[in-house]
C-alpha cells in the first residue's frame, strides 16, 4: 500500500505505453523524468467531458508558456489504451505538444496511490484527476482534485512555476 504521492517523493517507477510511428511503444518513468523538468497530469478518462473540454486542452493552450519556464516535457496519462490516447490527442490537436501516455491497467496509478474505483459509473478502476511537476524524478508540486479542476489545471501549474 502506497500513500498518495506527495511533494518530495520520487515518482514511482512504472511503464506506460505511447504511440510511436503508429505502434504502441513502452516508455518507462526513467525515460520520461530522468534529468528533465516535467509537467505530468492525469485524467480519469480520454474523451470524458471535463477532461476533453478543459483539462487537457488547457495544457495544450499553455504548452509554450510552460516550456518558456524550463519545462522539458508535458505529459498526460489516463487509464486507457495507447490507441485511445493517440486518437484523443489527435482529436484535441495536442499531439506534439503533450506526450500522451496510457496506463492501461492502472498499474502506475495504483503505485502512485492515485487510483479510484469508478465501477459505479461503468468505468472500472481509473486514475484520479491530478497534476504534478517533477525535476529529475522528484515531485516539486502536486495538485489533486476530487472534484473540479482547481488544483490540477494548467493555470495552477503555471502559477506554481512562475512562483519558483
Amino acid at each position: 500500500f502506497f500513500l498518495r504521492m506527495q511533494v518530495g517523493d520520487t515518482v514511482p517507477e512504472g511503464t506506460f505505453t505511447t504511440m510511436v510511428d503508429g505502434k504502441p511503444t513502452p516508455m518507462t518513468t526513467s525515460e520520461i523524468f530522468s534529468g528533465k523538468k516535467v509537467v505530468f497530469f492525469s485524467v480519469p478518462g480520454a474523451f470524458t467531458p471535463t477532461c476533453s473540454k478543459e483539462h487537457c486542452p488547457g495544457f495544450g493552450l499553455m504548452a509554450s508558456s510552460l516550456k518558456s519556464l524550463g519545462v522539458d516535457t508535458i505529459a498526460c496519462v489516463a487509464v486507457n489504451d495507447a490507441f485511445v490516447m493517440d486518437a484523443w490527442g489527435e482529436n484535441l490537436k495536442v499531439n506534439g505538444k503533450i506526450l500522451m501516455l496510457a496506463d492501461g491497467n492502472a498499474a502506475w496509478a495504483k503505485a502512485a496511490g492515485m487510483d479510484v474505483d469508478l465501477s459505479a459509473y461503468g468505468m472500472g478502476v481509473r486514475s484520479k484527476r491530478f497534476a504534478f511537476v517533477a525535476e529529475d524524478g522528484k515531485v516539486t508540486h502536486i495538485g489533486v482534485d476530487d472534484a473540479g479542476l482547481e488544483k490540477s489545471s494548467a493555470e495552477s501549474v503555471l502559477a506554481f512555476l512562475k512562483g519558483n
